[in-house]
């Protein structure tokens, strides 16, 4: 196990990258990178980062920010829940603990979207704790080390990769060793070709020793993403287009385009005078087709057919939204909205000539 542990921490000392979160110490600091890289590549967690620390410098900014704009810096980003528990955590955090993020995996699993991993990051890293983590990159790392052939997924491969990992964690520099496996998870031991000759600790490898690497780790395939049919309506009135925001759901706090779901029994024309009588109480005649637009979620793909109304009667009613709002439909793009809004928008404002 030492020997382990040192050619880790030798290899990452000398290969890291340079990452802007690795430049400090700073728990606040910390806790927005872990938050943003879960579900998100280096590279695109960048520059939202910077933008966010910039906005939100330290926990007590974020804790008093409105969603609104937490939610603006943070479109694009994708799985909006992060950044809605990352301001209610903040609050508590404000609220239990003085303004400073506790170091021990208890409290900070507490906090709400703190989960195992992210504690184990966030006390490690920022407070030299010998936590461990597990992401998909360590998962990946100690399944070969260890020459794990049973399915990760399934609870006691899980309970064995984690013990694994606090093994490791228990002894000098466990923020350092934790980031190490990340690092080599994601620079050599990668799910497809790893570069074996490379590894700095080939020599502990089973899988390099059986020369099975590539077919670890072994995990069930997930299930296909559920196909979803959908409208949404550029509603207009008096030059002025209607934007609603969701009340529940993984877009919960964020604003779009009147609509909902239907079955495929309905002309989505139809589904789509439903939906607006019934989630926002407007009653529309003749909507004008603008297109389909595609979008895949995490278990399901969505095709959202597209359309105009101009005058509809009635008072807005709102049912699963919580709020609207009467807009310059130039104005629309400045609201806190997701990448499939972002798609909607630019075909109903911006139509193909």
């Amino acid at each position: 196990m030492k020997s382990l542990r040192r050619a880790l921490l030798d290899w990452y000392r000398v290969n890291r990258r340079k990452l802007p979160w690795r430049t400090t110490r700073d728990p606040y600091a910390i806790w927005i990178s872990e938050a943003m890289l879960q579900q998100t590549r280096v590279e695109t967690a960048i520059p939202y980062y910077e933008r966010f620390l910039e906005r939100f410098p330290d926990v007590r900014a974020l804790a008093t920010a409105e969603l609104d704009d937490v939610l603006a810096v943070w479109a694009g980003l994708g799985y909006y829940s992060r950044a809605r528990n990352l301001r209610a955590a903040a609050q508590r955090v404000v609220g239990e603990f003085d303004g400073e993020l506790p170091g021990d995996v208890g409290s900070l699993r507490s906090l709400p979207g703190i989960g195992r991993y992210t504690a184990g990051a966030i006390a490690s890293i920022a407070f030299d704790r010998p936590e461990p983590v597990v992401d998909g990159n360590v998962a990946r790392v100690l399944s070969r080390l260890r020459g794990i052939r049973d399915d990760v997924k399934k609870p006691a491969t899980i309970r064995r990769l984690w013990q694994e990992a606090a093994d490791l964690a228990r002894g000098p520099h466990p923020g350092d060793l934790n980031q190490a496996l990340m690092e080599l998870g994601a620079t050599v031991c990668t799910p497809r070709a790893p570069r074996c000759p490379a590894c700095p600790v080939a020599r502990h490898c089973e899988a390099h020793r059986d020369g099975d690497a590539e077919a670890l780790p072994v995990q069930s395939r997930p299930a296909p993403p559920r196909p979803v049919e959908a409208v949404a309506a550029l509603v207009l009135r008096r030059g002025k287009a209607l934007a609603v925001r969701r009340s529940a759901g993984l877009l919960a706090g964020l604003w779009e385009l009147p609509g909902g779901e239907y079955s495929g029994s309905e002309r989505p024309s139809a589904a789509l005078r439903r939906a607006l009588r019934e989630r926002v109480g407007l009653t529309v005649t003749r909507p004008r087709r603008a297109g389909v637009v595609e979008h895949a979620f995490t278990h399901r793909s969505l095709r959202l057919h597209v359309f105009r109304c101009e005058r509809p009667s009635g008072r807005v009613r709102l049912r699963g939204f919580d709020g609207h709002h009467w807009l310059p439909p130039d104005s629309l793009c400045r609201l806190p909205h997701g990448a499939l809004t972002r798609k909607v928008l630019d075909l109903v404002l911006n139509p193909p000539p």
